[in-house]
């Protein structure tokens, strides 16, 4: 599937509410700036890391101390955050989690279009200084929200109608990419085996973090695909790595034992 280039955080919006955003718009990710001897690193904030309740207190601040009229805008949904605007700007393309624990530079847009984007997070990076909220977080060992990481924008693309299999999905991004082209896209329920319930023709799943034990799902995928239930399967790891399995697979007798890592054999 062709790769989308713009518009990151307006997919994930969509993926978030169901409905297509509008306006331009630009992720927000919380983080954490550390200064280095020779640099910054970034850490990207999140989880117990990031309770709802300080995302919630800091976005309301920036709103009341930074919105301007119909030009800027702050807002948070569950656990993630967005800056509209009447005047798009150049942003960063990835996320704060793909860089966490590296030095931003590289990663920031640069140019006559990023000096907008330069000048709106030197404004938030003052106006989070010394705030309340990173007074708090401090006193219970947790790290100050010091800036914000604005990557993805740009507007929705247009619905269209391609033929894609089921997703089976909590990811917000993932989802909104697959309605921008009329897919059909459920909450990951738990198990391949609801997955297989609820699609019999293919599906794409992805199992939720902290929801799913990697053991049982390689142990439902190798049964469905003995089982003729699925034909091919497809593994994408975060690590890079990609398993292509057939059923046909298990008459290949000569083949040296793989085993995928953190798995049984």
């Amino acid at each position: 599937m062709p790769y989308t280039e713009q518009g990151l955080a307006a997919l994930r919006f969509w993926g978030q509410t169901g409905d297509r955003p509008t306006v331009w718009m630009a992720a927000a990710d919380p983080i954490c700036l550390e200064p280095g001897l020779t640099s910054l690193r970034l850490h990207a904030l999140g989880g117990e890391q990031m309770p709802d309740g300080d995302l919630h207190e800091i976005f309301d601040y920036l709103q009341h101390r930074l919105a301007d009229g119909d030009c800027y805008g702050f807002a948070h949904i569950g656990a993630h955050a967005y800056i509209r605007s009447s005047k798009p700007f150049a942003t960063a393309r990835e996320s704060a989690w793909i860089i966490d624990k590296q030095a931003p530079d590289a990663y920031l847009p640069n140019g006559e279009q990023a000096r907008g984007h330069h000048a709106l997070r030197g404004e938030v990076e003052m106006a989070l200084h010394e705030h309340s909220v990173n007074r708090r977080r401090e006193s219970l060992g947790l790290p100050p929200v010091n800036s914000l990481w604005l990557w993805g924008g740009g507007f929705a693309p247009e619905q269209t109608t391609e033929p894609r299999p089921p997703l089976f999905a909590d990811n917000a991004l993932l989802k909104g990419y697959w309605l921008s082209s009329t897919g059909v896209v459920q909450d990951w329920p738990g198990s391949i085996a609801a997955c297989l319930e609820g699609a019999v023709a293919g599906f794409v799943a992805v199992p939720a973090a902290g929801r799913y034990d990697l053991d049982q799902v390689l142990q439902e995928l190798r049964v469905a695909l003995r089982s003729a239930r699925l034909g091919k399967i497809t593994l994408l790891i975060e690590d890079g790595h990609k398993l292509d399995l057939r059923r046909s697979d298990r008459w290949r007798l000569w083949r040296r034992s793989t085993t995928v890592p953190g798995s049984q054999p």
